[in-house]
């Protein structure tokens, strides 16, 4: 079963007991501190392109569980690797069902804006083959909104392979855009400029002690980004920008929006987990526990080690 999404993101998110950078602390801080949980939780999957990422949700709308890894299985937001993401999600869920020790209920899945109906079936037959049952689909800028919480403005959301942005006028989406760049671009710079093969690349923009010199050098990359904004915005009243996504990590970048469009940019507190925490949220709550994902799960072989 799936149901695609297309409401306003007060109606598309279910109600959190957290909000904003205290929904995101609370969930990353739950990377490393998984811990029993009583009752049904519900599933956001965020299959990106330079990894994947699952957040589990108590019944209050709390982040109870984070697990991630680092891959490439996706470019430009579309699977290409069926084999490695559907056994990484299935990895991932156990990792994060045995340390909550209950059965995890629904999920949730994004798709960059202006996804095909057959594309964003892949993303769905991955999560559906790994043993969960999807029961919603959003684009990943309005996932992302449903922690910002915007009433007005916009959301750029930066991963691995595209920019896309999402419009908000009285809390409803209202228009939609992707195209090819990110992270992975910033990274072939990186390569380019230091002769490091991808992985050693991507480290080196991850690395704390090195984000400073990469941003430096991907600012270009950066400035591309925030043209492609710039021109998605032409015509909407949009007077603030919000950055989510892994790529917007990067120190200085909101400066960068902020001098090209010429609109006041920010970010929250933990930008790489603003898509999938909101793709959580958009996970309606189970009603009856996790029972509807049984046959999933057998089928995909959960009962096998």
């Amino acid at each position: 079963m799936s149901l695609v999404l297309e409401l306003p993101v007060s109606a598309v998110a279910a109600p959190s007991a957290l909000t904003g950078d205290a929904l995101l602390a609370r969930a990353a801080a739950r990377f490393d501190d998984l811990r029993p949980v009583a009752g049904p939780v519900r599933l956001g999957v965020d299959l990106g392109t330079a990894s994947i990422v699952l957040v589990a949700l108590d019944q209050a709308g709390r982040p109870v569980g984070c697990a991630s890894q680092v891959c490439q299985v996706a470019k430009d937001g579309l699977v290409v690797d069926y084999i490695g993401a559907i056994d990484i999600v299935r990895r991932l869920a156990r990792r994060l069902e045995q340390g909550l020790g209950t059965e995890l209920g629904p999920a949730a899945i994004a798709v960059p804006p202006g996804t095909s109906p057959a594309d964003a079936g892949a993303h769905r037959h991955v999560v559906e083959a790994a043993g969960l049952e999807v029961v919603a689909v959003v684009d990943e800028p309005t996932a992302a909104n449903a922690v910002l919480g915007l009433r007005h403005g916009a959301v750029v959301d930066i991963g691995g392979g595209t920019t896309g942005l999402a419009v908000i006028q009285d809390g409803r989406v209202v228009h939609t855009a992707d195209e090819p760049t990110g992270g992975w671009h910033m990274s072939l710079v990186l390569m380019r400029r230091f002769g490091l093969d991808f992985d050693a690349a991507e480290a080196f923009k991850r690395d704390p002690g090195s984000r400073d010199q990469a941003a430096a050098v991907v600012r270009p990359v950066m400035e591309k980004m925030a043209l492609i904004a710039q021109r998605h915005l032409a015509g909407w009243p949009v007077d603030q920008l919000w950055l989510v996504g892994g790529s917007s990590c990067l120190p200085g970048i909101d400066q960068v929006f902020a001098q090209v469009t010429g609109r006041p940019t920010r970010k929250p507190s933990h930008p790489l987990l603003a898509t999938p925490v909101g793709i959580a949220l958009s996970c309606p709550p189970p009603d009856d526990g996790p029972a509807g994902t049984a046959a999933v799960r057998a089928s995909a072989g959960w009962g096998r080690p």
